[in-house]
């Protein structure tokens, strides 16, 4: 049972989907007056793409929806600050890694600030836990897990039988799969760098091993177990990094600790396309959120990156964002119209939010949105004093939960109105159909989000979908 935000019970607890037991489950925390999350953070050789910010917007989400069920919640975010990219950029620029992480760092804690992304309570860096990686790996060493070679240690798979079991991929598929480094000296082809040698013109560290830096997973190993102690409730990033990066930190940290659990829940988001590509810069389609946050509103950006399920691809658009600017603009508007209600407030107890009860249901902010255009659209006809007052209780408490400001409406006429025919949205509904037909679930679902923006829900009954305006 958690708790809402006057203190009452809720009957719905929150349920998360666990990549660990691919099933969704009650997500119940070992300590409920201290919960722990880590997250994987960015790598910091530039500014922050849409990738980087669905995943910091995500799990600020659950951040919030976390504090609001338990109080206490220690959450760490890490800043990758010793990797090849950013030692590249140094020798493009001639500038010194910390010069350049620095920079980096600075601006993504302001463009992050400007979508709604409140700050971790730990952001360790890997420069600074040096001292804890070399001990872990020197604890992998004496328990057998890690072996010396060619200047490397390297963590030995076959030592841990658990491994593939969080990504379900076999020894073999991890072989003779992509993203597995091939070299001569490792004992097994699947194992993987703890400790890797720098030549003179790279940054190093002096280690018991020689001068060198760490191997990418051992990094949120070691900061995850000094910042919030071992086992933690749960671990957050995006999809691409549950192989290898997410099965090699529960190997490492299971084996250094004698088969002791690592985390108990892996919660990840979904990749980001843009206008139905994948981003990549072979494309030329890599969109960074400081370039977007000198054209639009910090807000807007934030709606529209929470507009589809967390586990579910979100295509990228400049009409999803206007959808989400003109759905922005409506909210605040009738928040800030229905402001005199506020008198009776005290008075109109929330037994139950119904936005909270759809984000407990695994992040569900599709059906967050429609609860939270549903309620606008009750306080808009609402006749009575104390229904009013309750309903933009409601409306405020979850607009505030879902992390956007709705203290200063946007401007009218910059956000303009939605003015889509029936005839039109009828169409769409249609495309949708032909989209679940042909089992294209992808675009369904993108048609379905675009909807919803624009104030329509849908019903899919046996005898075809039912769509209603709600704004």
């Amino acid at each position: 049972m958690t708790q809402t935000g006057d203190g009452e019970k809720n009957a719905h607890p929150l349920r998360l989907t666990n990549t660990l037991s691919r099933s969704k489950q009650i997500f119940v925390p070992r300590d409920p007056n201290r919960v722990t999350m880590y997250v994987c953070g960015p790598t910091v050789y530039n500014y922050a793409h849409l990738g980087n910010a669905r995943s910091a917007v995500v799990f600020d989400l659950l951040y919030r929806i976390l504090r609001h069920s338990y109080g206490r919640v220690l959450y760490a975010r890490n800043f990758t600050d010793v990797d090849d990219k950013i030692n590249a950029e140094a020798v493009r620029t001639g500038q010194p890694i910390g010069a350049i992480t620095d920079r980096f760092i600075s601006a993504y804690h302001a463009d992050m600030a400007a979508l709604g992304v409140l700050r971790p309570d730990f952001e360790p860096r890997v420069t600074e836990h040096l001292s804890d990686i070399i001990a872990l790996i020197d604890r992998l060493l004496e328990a057998g897990h890690a072996y010396q070679a060619a200047g490397h240690v390297l963590f030995h798979v076959p030592s841990f039988a658990d491994y593939g079991r969080l990504s379900g991929r076999s020894r073999e598929d991890v072989i003779a799969g992509a993203r597995v480094e091939v070299a001569p000296f490792k004992r097994d082809p699947a194992d993987f760098v703890l400790w890797k040698p720098s030549s003179d013109d790279a940054p190093g560290w002096e280690s018991p091993w020689g001068r060198g830096r760490p191997g990418w997973h051992i990094e949120c190993s070691a900061m995850t177990e000094h910042c919030l102690g071992l086992p933690i409730d749960l671990h957050g990033g995006g999809q691409d990094l549950i192989f290898p990066h997410h099965e090699n930190e529960i190997a490492q940290s299971v084996s250094a600790r004698d088969g002791a659990a690592y985390c108990d829940f892996w919660v990840h988001n979904g990749f980001v396309t843009v206008d139905g590509r994948k981003m990549s810069k072979s494309l030329g389609n890599v969109v960074l959120a400081h370039d977007l946050l000198e054209r639009h509103d910090g807000q807007t950006i934030r709606l529209a990156l929470l507009s589809a399920h967390y586990r579910q691809p979100l295509d990228w658009s400049d009409k999803l964002l206007t959808e989400s600017g003109r759905a922005l603009s409506r909210l605040k508007r009738l928040i800030a119209d229905t402001a005199s209600s506020d008198h009776d407030a005290c008075a109109v107890p929330i037994v139950r939010n119904r936005v909270v009860q759809a984000l407990a249901d695994d992040l569900n902010t599709p059906a967050a949105m429609t609860a939270l255009f549903s309620i606008a659209r009750e306080l808009r006809h609402a006749d009575h004093v104390a229904e009013r007052s309750r309903l933009r209780r409601e409306l405020v408490e979850a607009v505030t939960l879902l992390g956007l400001k709705h203290d200063s409406p946007p401007d009218c006429l910059s956000q303009g109105t939605d003015e889509t025919s029936n005839a039109a949205l009828a169409e769409m509904v249609a495309q949708r159909d032909v989209a679940r037909r042909r089992k294209d679930y992808q675009e369904a679902d993108i048609l379905r989000d675009a909807l919803l923006l624009k104030g329509v829900v849908l019903d899919d009954t046996h005898e075809g979908t039912r769509w209603r305006r709600i704004y």
